[in-house]
Parts: C-alpha cells; structure tokens; sequence
C-alpha cells in the first residue's frame, strides 16, 4: 500500500510539474487548455500526447541552423538587403506599392528580399509541372538542389531519381533533402541507389522511433527545387504519382505550382542551404555559383515576387503574419484555395471583418478530404463563414490540393502551406508571393474555373444537419491544435 501511496504522489507532482510546464511554455490559451486537460483527463497519455505534439519548439530554439555565423557578416547583409528591397519598391507598380505593409512585414520577419526582373510560370498539377522540373534538371550546369515533404517510390519518383543520377554521374553536385516521415518510401532502395551515384541524400530530423518521436510533429513540408542558383520551383505539387492525371486515374488531383527564373530563387536557395546545414551537417561555401549575380539571370518577364518562411526555426509564425496582412490589404476581393481550412482566430475573425467591410471572400475546400478528423474539424468552422457572408464551395471533380490565395488582382500567393495550425506552427513551410496583375489574373482564372467544379455551400442547409454531425465536428474542432 505505501509503494501505491509514493506512487500517486509521484504522479501528482509530475502532473503539476507538466501543467506548469504547458503554462509557461505555451501562449495560445485555447492549446494551453487543451493540453492542460488532455493530461489530467487522460493519465500518462496525455502527457506522452504533450511531449509528441505540444512542446513549443520555436520558443526553445531546437532548431539553430544560421547559414552565416559573423555577427557583423549578417548585418551588413541585413542592410543590403533593405537597401535592395527598398530601391525595388520604390520603382515598383500598384501591385507593390499599394502592398508595401506586406513587403516590410516579410522584409522584417524572413529578411527575404523583394526582387523584381523574375519570370514566373504557373504550373496547375504534376503534369504540368513536371516536364518543365525534368526540362530544368536536365540542363543543369553546376547544382541540383531539391527538398521535398513527399517523394514516392513510384513511377514519377524513379524517373526522377534516375535523372538525379545520371547529372549526378556527369558530375552536377546533387543535393537531396527529404522529409523522414512524408517520403519514407524511398529508404530501403532509391535512398541507397541516389548515395552510390553519388548523390547527397540526407533526411529531415530522422525519426527513429515513431511511437513517441516528436519529431513526426516537426515535418519538413517544404517542396523547393533549385538548379543552379537561377531556377526554382516551389508549391503544393509533391513527388508522387497521385500529383499526376491521366486517362485511367480514378482520382483527379488538382494542385499548383510555380517556376521562378530569377533573384527570387535567392532565396529558395538560402533556406535550402539552412536545411541542408541542419540536417547534412555540411557547411557549404558560399559563392557566386550558389547565388549568382543578377547580370547571369536571363529573364524575360518583370515580376516582383518575394518568398516567406517559417517553422520551428523562426522566431515568429512568419507565414500566418503574412497571410494575416494580405488579408487585411485586401480592397475588393479575397481568394482562398486550401485542402485543409482550420485556421486560427487571427485568421478567421481577419476574414469575416473582411466579408463584414464588404469584401467579396470566397473560399474552396475539397468536397472530400483525405483526412476524416481534419475533415470533421474543417466543417466546424464552416457555419460561422457563412453566417458572415463567406462563400464557401466544395470541390467535387476531385482532391483539391492546391494551396493558393488571390488578393484583388494585385497579389497571388502560391506554396505548401495550407490554412491550418499545422502550417502556421508546427511545419517548416515556404510560400511564394507575386506582386504582379498579370499572374495574379491567370491565378483567379484558375480559381473561377475550379468552381464550375464546386457546389455552393448554404448557410441553412448546412445547420439543418443531423445535430450528432454538428456535435463530432466541434469535439474534432477541440483538437485543432493537434492536426
């Protein structure tokens, strides 16, 4: 009896000592909440669920992987950066002077550049996309640098590695991160196959014990592509055969993407070499072959774009700040595409102010999600919207997969991170931001035509819903912070 008695009191003082932990380590009160009841009400669970899930990571700095070291190095470039940025949006159109709060906040937050003299294409699904990755990758010169959340082993997955190999033979440095969770597939032999051609494959944070590792919490859900400091590709498009529509598919797969030829791929390439020097443990040198100067960009158009970051590793939600502003910037009309709409407060009271002020915002969801509970979650929110005046359509050819938003016909935003408190907090993310009309205008094309493939949502008919429904959805909801 007394070894039960020690064996209580050990218990609750381990209990007091998480719950002090979940205070002051968290900030959001609704999470805080969350956890604090998720390890009473569910004895050493709920605290291995914390550990797993909860732990605030970019508060505790796990995640260190400074590319430049000199204090004095990094302040230099800090203020030419500025310089850079401010010259650009001096000279720059409506799209980016009308935007410049947004320049600034990324500017600030990222210290990602504003760049202009970029030629931007949007690649809408794999099959699309890919022709031109193969087209980039086969006329590599110097680099081939490529991180991805998921890459298959399957048929595009192979096509790619055995190109990868082939540059890799004629001697292109090629570097390969990977998402250790997403792209598990190709462990036992494309992993194995890229290293003995000579290609440097590292994985994102290995995970090397699932059942309690933290680290499948932390992914890497990045999808960046660049070749030889010039080109970039980054989206929502993922190495994988499902990304790709033929005539016998069963499932359309509707995604979107960008190819970046210019100074905005500086960037792209920088937070590439901070992963890669985080988990390759490899300091590169930095040289004009990594980032050449503007003189060996040849481009052809004249589009502004500027890249947001953020994870772990940064010191803000840099992605949510950023789509927060533009939601705020907006004049006439919001845009939104997402396979998985759980946003915080910030975001959703910023979109029904937004609807309230007399913003047309329209939103589109999969009709279907490959997720059960993040579905569940995502219909939670939808009553409220629509309340307000949203309009919210449900994409019915397919998955939508796409991560895209649409500010007037100013600002097109295109990257992997989705509407979510996953990608506000817990990945590593990029996004890409154009401030251009007319990529802006081919991006709402895009949309508009995505709706002839939703049906409309009806703020009646969606509460007329059975009330067990209603009631799954906002106990799913309770777990936002978790999905």
């Amino acid at each position: 009896m007394n070894w039960i008695l020690i064996a209580q009191v050990v218990y609750v003082i381990v209990l007091i000592f998480v719950c002090f932990r979940i205070i002051f380590d968290t900030d959001n009160a609704t999470k805080t909440i969350t956890y604090i009841l998720l390890v009473i009400l569910l004895p050493l669970v709920g605290m291995m669920l914390y550990f797993s899930f909860g732990v605030n990571y970019r508060k505790r700095k796990l995640y260190d992987k400074k590319l430049i070291s000199n204090g004095q190095l990094q302040e230099n470039l800090e203020t030419e950066l500025i310089k850079y940025s401010e010259e650009i949006l001096k000279e720059g159109d409506a799209a980016v002077k009308s935007n410049k709060k947004l320049v600034h906040l990324v500017l600030n937050e990222n210290l990602s550049p504003l760049t202009n003299s970029n030629d931007v294409q949007l690649l809408i699904n794999g099959e699309n996309k890919f022709p031109e990755v193969f087209k980039a990758i086969e006329g590599a010169k110097h680099h081939i640098h490529i991180e991805y959340y998921i890459f298959n082993d399957d048929k595009i997955g192979n096509q790619l590695v055995d190109l990868l190999i082939k540059k890799a033979e004629e001697g292109i440095k090629v570097r390969f991160i990977y998402d250790d969770f997403g792209s598990r597939s190709i462990r036992e032999k494309c992993i194995p196959k890229l290293k003995e051609a000579g290609v440097q494959a590292s994985p994102f944070y290995e995970i090397k014990f699932y059942a309690l590792a933290s680290r499948i919490n932390y992914r890497n859900h990045r999808k960046i592509i660049v070749v030889d400091g010039t080109t970039s590709f980054v989206g929502g498009i993922n190495v994988s055969d499902n990304y790709i529509n033929t005539e016998n598919k069963k499932l359309f797969w509707r995604d979107t993407h960008l190819k970046i030829q210019g100074p905005a791929t500086w960037y792209l390439q920088f937070l590439f070499l901070c992963d890669w020097n985080f988990c390759a443990n490899d300091a590169i040198k930095i040289d004009d072959n990594l980032f050449p100067k503007e003189e060996k960009f040849i481009c052809n158009q004249d589009k502004t774009v500027q890249i947001t970051a953020s994870g772990p590793d940064s010191d803000t939600p840099t992605i949510l700040f950023a789509l927060f502003q533009a939601i705020g910037l907006a004049k006439k009309e919001i845009l939104i595409t997402t396979p998985y709409f759980i946003p915080n407060d910030s975001i959703l009271d910023a979109l029904i102010i937004a609807v309230k002020s007399g913003i047309s915002v329209k939103i589109l969801v999969p009709g279907k999600s490959d997720s059960k509970l993040a579905n569940l979650a995502s219909n939670s929110y939808y009553a409220s919207l629509l309340k307000a005046g949203i309009e919210i359509y449900k994409y019915q050819k397919g998955f939508v997969h796409a991560k895209t938003v649409v500010i007037d016909n100013q600002i097109s935003i295109v990257g992997t991170a989705n509407m979510d408190y996953r990608s506000f907090d817990l990945n590593f993310e990029v996004n890409a931001i154009v401030y251009d009309e007319e990529i802006t205008l081919q991006l709402k094309k895009v949309f508009y035509q995505d709706l002839e493939s939703a049906d409309t949502m009806n703020y009646e008919t969606w509460e007329s819903r059975p009330k067990y429904l209603q009631f799954l959805e906002k106990v799913a909801r309770l777990f936002s912070p978790l999905l």
